[in-house]
């Protein structure tokens, strides 16, 4: 067998292998939607279809009636954006701090400000938990924000892409007459979108996905839920209709996909150039 034919077979099992690890992954998404549509009784029916007898459009609105589900997903995407943007501007001006200015103990104090990257949430929840109940925050919405707003992954990546800009940049601005202020918002800022918008993607993911923290901050589950904690109300005691989780989970869904659909390409250009590099 020639070098092309031996390429050409490692080049079609390569792609069967990707296409099946593919089809691995998507497969409970495909099933999760087909659920979405299934009357009750057909959930769980004999012998198993992926498909219902009818599409059930209703599931959908009557997920909004079984629970104020709207309520979970407006808290969910409030809170989900304003930690975003609470996180992009820290994580960007600890970065800069961190990469471009010259200050005393700079790389000690991001070498332990880094180090609490290994300290897991699970740690963390009983002293936050304290502070928050110190500040009079339990049960609100700040609560759920600025706890973990401050952490060190945004600001490794953000520097990690400043030091891979030229500082011939920043003379030159300097040069002009340009403060540290204006170089930042006016310059280095632009620069960095790609890096800006991963950022972005991965913190209004975690915002959106997590349960642990409002699960124990939130009282008023009814009013202040976001939609993790939101779709764990649809298991009661009275049992649990799958196909409006299904449909609830679908909804839950849809924020995520439209935000990395609007971010595509900035974010296929932050994770090519992101970290890479540096001084």
């Amino acid at each position: 067998m020639s070098d092309h034919a031996v390429r050409r077979v490692r080049l079609v099992v390569s792609h069967v292998a990707l296409y099946l690890v593919a089809a691995a992954f998507l497969s409970p998404l495909v099933y999760m939607l087909a659920t979405s549509f299934k009357r009750a009784d057909e959930v769980f029916g004999s012998p198993p279809s992926l498909f219902g007898s009818v599409f059930r459009w209703q599931n959908y609105s009557e997920a909004f009636e079984y629970l104020p589900f709207g309520r979970f997903v407006l808290n969910g995407f409030a809170v989900a954006v304003c930690g975003t943007i609470v996180v992009l501007v820290a994580s960007a001006m600890s970065a800069y701090a961190f990469s471009r200015l010259r200050w005393r103990g700079r790389d000690g104090v991001f070498l332990v400000f880094l180090s609490t990257l290994m300290i897991p949430q699970e740690v963390l929840v009983v002293p936050m938990f304290m502070l928050m109940r110190w500040f009079g925050w339990v049960d609100s919405f700040q609560a759920l924000i600025f706890p973990w707003a401050f952490t060190a992954f945004g600001t490794f990546m953000l520097r990690q892409f400043f030091l891979t800009i030229p500082e011939e940049i920043s003379e030159s601005a300097r040069i002009d007459g340009a403060g540290a202020v204006r170089i930042f918002s006016h310059i280095m800022l632009p620069l960095i979108r790609p890096a800006l918008a991963v950022l972005a993607v991965f913190t209004f993911i975690n915002y959106w996905n997590s349960f642990l923290w409002p699960l124990i901050i939130i009282n008023s589950v009814d009013e202040k839920a976001t939609v993790p904690l939101g779709l764990q109300l649809f298991f009661g005691q009275q049992g649990t209709q799958w196909n409006l989780v299904m449909a609830a989970s679908v909804i839950s869904m849809a924020p995520t996909v439209a935000l990395l659909i609007i971010l595509q390409k900035h974010l296929v250009r932050g994770i090519a150039t992101s970290g890479l590099g540096g001084r």
